[in-house]
């Protein structure tokens, strides 16, 4: 993987030798939960997965979010994971 200058501020570290790119795009997927009538989205691309985590995060409402799978490089987040990256201080975005 090529490093461009200024990607370091958009990753973290995800254990030894992992780190995880804000700045790659991700796919968020909405999996209706059964006490739940309809997801806001079923499907949605970002340009950025810090972007994807926001809405997750701050515009999904939390019976949905339990059925949120986002999917950056070929790697899957589950709500918690989603969360946990929100949480991170290296999150890149500003938080609600």
């Amino acid at each position: 993987m090529t490093r461009r200058r200024g990607d370091d501020a958009a990753k973290v570290s995800r254990g030894a030798d992992q780190t995880f790119d804000y700045a790659a795009p991700a796919e968020l997927f909405m999996i209706r939960a059964r006490s739940a009538r309809r997801p806001p989205v079923n499907y949605r691309r970002f340009e950025t997965a810090a972007e994807a985590i926001r809405f997750a995060i701050e515009e999904v409402p939390s019976p949905f979010l339990v059925g949120a799978v986002m999917e950056v490089r070929e790697e899957r987040f589950d709500h918690r994971g989603i969360r946990d990256l929100y949480d991170r201080e290296a999150y890149p975005l500003a938080r609600q």
